[in-house]
């Protein structure tokens, strides 16, 4: 992981990170960041799991099939015959 960086970098950087932060923070940040990387390797392990785990079989068949809709037109609205007292 380190490969590029060498004892004295490492050390300058830790140097760096206890300038900014204090010496009674960096156990916290180190705490905060261990336990976020945790989480995030517990995460990447349950998504592995999912993307691995066989299909449900009823998933793999298609959807049924519906029957077709009429093909006759629908018949026009009935019109009031001039008859009807109570078409007006």
């Amino acid at each position: 992981m380190f490969d590029g960086l060498s004892l004295t970098h490492i050390l300058l950087l830790l140097v760096i990170l206890l300038l900014l932060f204090g010496a009674k923070r960096l156990p916290e940040i180190g705490g905060a960041l261990g336990k976020s990387i945790g989480e995030f390797k517990k995460s990447m392990r349950d998504i592995q799991q999912d993307l691995n785990a066989p299909a449900p079989p009823n998933s793999l068949q298609p959807p049924a099939a519906q029957p077709p809709a009429s093909s006759q037109p629908a018949a026009p609205p009935s019109q009031p015959q001039a008859g009807n007292p109570r078409a007006n």
